[in-house]
């Protein structure tokens, strides 16, 4: 019985050895906190950028051979960097992960969850995975004050978020 095992081992062995062998270098991992953006060094023929979902990344051609890739949403995808040719010429795993620990603090209402940015003081921070409620009326402020800072309509006066 143990030698035939040992033959299937061995066998599994160098099936596994040939796989991997036909497959392409594994593919580097790049990790990014949800909302910030990172700097990546690009090969020089690269012409195109692929990423795979959107919803988690999103990634620029900027000049100087650099590329910026921003984190979206929680997850993981994959970003391709393809030449003139189409051929792949960087494949990366992008890895999204929730905000920083540092400053944040996340406060639960029952099930429903808000997140705070705290340095020094603290203040409402849009998170994926916030209440709708918190995270609607957070966004309204933040986009009533965009819109009165660029010339639109006054912001209007809001108690803070969730009507608290």
């Amino acid at each position: 019985m143990s030698a035939v095992f040992g033959r299937h081992c061995a066998l599994l062995g160098t099936l596994t050895c040939a796989l991997f062998a036909a497959l392409p270098a594994q593919a580097d991992s790049l990790t990014i906190n949800l909302d910030q953006a990172r700097l990546l060094k690009i090969p020089e023929r690269t012409t195109t950028v692929v990423i795979g979902n959107p919803l988690i990344a999103d990634a620029t051609l900027q000049g100087g051979g650099l590329m910026v890739v921003t984190g979206k949403g929680y997850g993981a995808t994959n970003l391709l960097a393809l030449d003139r040719d189409g051929r792949v010429v960087m494949s990366k795993t992008v890895e999204v992960h929730g905000p920083a620990p540092d400053n944040v603090v996340t406060v639960y209402r029952g099930i429903i969850r808000e997140t705070w940015n705290c340095a020094p003081e603290c203040q409402p921070r849009n998170t994926l995975g916030d209440g709708a409620p918190y995270f609607g009326d957070t966004l309204a402020q933040i986009t009533a004050r965009n819109g009165a800072a660029q010339g639109g309509a006054a912001a209007p006066a809001a108690g803070p978020p969730g009507g608290r």
